[in-house]
């Protein structure tokens, strides 16, 4: 049941939203100084900085221009379906594409090329909650309709949006249990965001619900975004390169771990070695930057993709640290653990239907929140582990029979087909949301 707002709920949320706008705007100095820092860290670039503070980079295209806004990696894949629908949709329509993170903006720029229409997105970071700034960036790009992905609930710029009677979306809604409690105290902030949005895409029945009860007031629609994406990309003449140098060696994948989780995967390599020593892990961080800490806890001599060397016979694990090629190690058919969901990281899982379509065995740890349902769905055909002799006793009779590696991998296969017409279904509900 969809949470009714009361008079009391309005001016409660008024009064909220209010203090929040000049927490915000004091913090602006600050949040300038934080943005440095992270530029420091390779969590921003030169080029993000002032759009970050609202400034554009580009001109406007006339016309009609949808905006949508993903925070990192995971939304800014789930979302491309959708750019492709709308510009096929709609020959004279733009799309501005903004995200959260420097790993979103560059997956972002590598997977546009293949997008028909691509030359009509625009790419953007975008700007931080402080009413200035979001002013700045509506008030310049002037959006006929914007989407926010998940769970971008930002006070400031949801209530622009409003005041601007511009039609905002939420697409794949999500809200846990826990999301919700936090918002207890400001449950009528919260109800004053959720009921902005015009119309709301809803992850699951249970996101469904929990929304409905924080505020939000139109849901017409429950699927997850991510089962309109197509297999993830990679590059034949890569793929050939790899194929060529891993030979028929034994092989498993450990993918977008976090940190917390490698002592684990690395004490897990060691011990499947013990039973087959020709064994060879690929462990991919999720944040690349983490590539180098990584080597050092296997080795200071393990080779790191990203500094160009390959593994040598002798070599156990092999870091790659690089962007966007993830899709290339899926291809392998390998067994795949999926990262984020090991004890001692921050925990919340990633998603497993993208090694599944490649026909991959998975296994998972058991913190997988943000992809309760995919796992739910998958249960029959991914593995749960905790522990390095968990991961070992999972994966050595798979590396020792390819024959039960490939049934496995054809069992998460079929829970992970796309839904082929969920993005178009998304892009025609935001186009009906444009005022005529």
């Amino acid at each position: 049941m969809s949470r009714r707002l009361t008079i009391r709920d309005r001016l409660c949320g008024a009064v909220l939203g209010a203090g929040w706008h000049g927490l915000s705007t004091l913090l602006a100095p600050a949040l300038r100084v934080n943005l440095r820092r992270r530029l420091a860290r390779g969590k921003e670039t030169r080029a993000s900085l002032p759009q970050r503070r609202g400034w554009a980079t580009r001109a406007r295209p006339p016309g009609l221009l949808a905006w949508l806004h993903a925070a990192s990696v995971g939304e800014t894949v789930a979302l491309l379906p959708v750019v492709e629908h709308l510009l096929g949709a709609d020959p004279a329509l733009h799309v501005l594409v903004t995200t959260g993170t420097v790993t979103g903006s560059a997956i972002l720029h590598e997977r546009l090329p293949a997008i028909a229409g691509q030359d009509r997105v625009i790419t953007q970071f975008a700007p931080l909650d402080v009413p200035r700034w979001g002013a700045r960036f509506l008030d310049y790009w002037r959006p006929d309709v914007g989407a926010l992905v998940e769970s971008e609930f930002w006070p400031n710029l949801i209530a622009a949006c409003h005041a601007r009677k511009m039609p905002l979306a939420l697409l794949n809604g999500r809200m846990s249990d826990r999301s919700l409690a936090s918002w207890r105290r400001a449950a009528c902030l919260l109800a004053r965001m959720l009921s902005a949005f015009a119309w709301v895409m809803a992850r699951s029945t249970e996101d469904a619900a929990r929304l409905r009860h924080g505020g939000a007031t139109r849901i017409d629609l429950i699927a997850d975004l991510k089962d309109a994406a197509a297999p993830l990309p990679q590059d034949p003449a890569a793929g050939r390169r790899l194929h060529a140098l891993l030979g028929s060696r034994p092989v498993w994948v450990a993918a977008s771990t976090h940190e917390g989780e490698d002592a684990t995967i690395i004490a897990a390599s060691a011990l499947v070695r013990q039973a087959v020593p020709d064994a060879l892990t690929i462990l991919i961080p999720r944040h690349p930057e983490r590539g180098a800490d990584i080597a050092t806890l296997v080795d200071p001599a393990a080779p790191r993709r990203a500094l160009g060397q390959t593994p040598a016979a002798q070599d156990g694990l092999w870091v790659c640290d690089t962007l966007g090629e993830t899709g290339l190690f899926f291809a392998l058919g390998a067994p795949v653990m999926m990262g984020n969901s090991l004890p001692g990281c921050a925990g919340g899982g990633h998603n497993p239907l993208e090694p599944a379509r490649a026909g991959c065995p998975i296994a998972s740890g058991p913190r997988v929140s943000n992809f309760r349902q995919a796992y739910a769905r998958m249960a029959d055909s991914v593995q749960s582990v905790e522990t390095p002799p968990d991961l070992a006793r999972w994966l050595i009779p798979l590396l020792q029979n390819p024959e039960a590696r490939h049934k496995a991998g054809a069992r998460a296969r079929q829970h992970a087909q796309p839904d082929s017409t969920l993005a178009r279904r998304i892009a025609h509900a935001l186009l009906a949301l444009v005022p005529r």
